[in-house]
């Protein structure tokens, strides 16, 4: 197949791929079940409260920011763990650094949405 391609099958297999990536990201990670908590709880406060479609947006972006670092640490831990299964710290920071990734989304999240809702509250 040559570059520019496009498959149906191929794109649907690996649409199911990301599909069991969240998955296992939603079953086995304690903070992306938070992660839903807060995703659920911000979608029922947008709605309640009407925020505007730019706010949306915000909202969104801010959330799936969460979401994709989520995915990327856990991602790495995995591949972390798998490259290297006894302690080493350089495995060990790589791991600090990626969960500091996720840290810094959630609060730049919970920034966006101090700043639509407290106005409304």
């Amino acid at each position: 197949m040559k570059a520019g391609d496009f498959n149906l099958s191929q794109r649907g297999r690996s649409f199911a791929h990301a599909l069991r990536g969240l998955g296992y990201l939603v079953r086995t990670q304690p903070h992306a079940r938070l992660h839903i908590i807060a995703t659920t709880g911000v979608i029922v406060a947008g709605m309640v409260l009407e925020v505007s479609r730019g706010e949306w947006l915000l909202l969104v972006l801010a959330i799936g920011l969460v979401w994709m670092a989520e995915a990327l640490n856990t991602a790495l831990e995995a591949l972390a763990d798998a490259v290297h299964p006894e302690h080493h710290p350089l495995v060990g920071r790589a791991k600090d650094v990626a969960a500091a990734g996720v840290l810094l989304s959630a609060i730049a999240a919970a920034v966006v949405g101090l700043w639509i809702f407290i106005p409304r509250l």
